[in-house]
């Protein structure tokens, strides 16, 4: 890998890292409970995708940074991404029982963190 490659991953590690303000154990706690289930697109009925998200991103926080592959850094780019896109859309108010700060929950990010 060139010096610039290691460079891009660095960068890729330390958004994610930004993005992502929830452990893994917490994630995971939050994960189980109904609030979680119940947001977010659902592909053919089943789970939403933040869902299935959050849960690659409890495996990506458990994983040792040197393990990680290409497809783990594209995820974690896209977790980026959806976060910052997320929080920009910020609604009025009180947002602390809401289905958008639940739908950032799914995907590692707490706004009220």
């Amino acid at each position: 890998m060139s010096a610039g490659g290691d460079e891009d991953r660095q960068s890729v590690l330390d958004s994610f890292g930004e993005a992502v303000n929830m452990s893994a154990g917490e994630l995971e706690k939050w994960l189980g409970t109904d609030s979680a289930r119940q947001v977010g697109q659902k592909e053919g009925g089943g789970e939403s995708a933040g869902h299935a998200s959050g849960r690659r991103i409890v495996d990506l926080l458990r994983t040792k940074k040197a393990d990680l592959g290409d497809d783990d850094l594209a995820h974690m780019r896209k977790v980026t991404g959806y976060v910052h896109r997320h929080l920009a859309q910020r609604p009025e108010g009180d947002t602390s029982d809401t289905r958008w700060r639940y739908s950032l929950m799914n995907w590692g990010h707490d706004p009220e963190k």
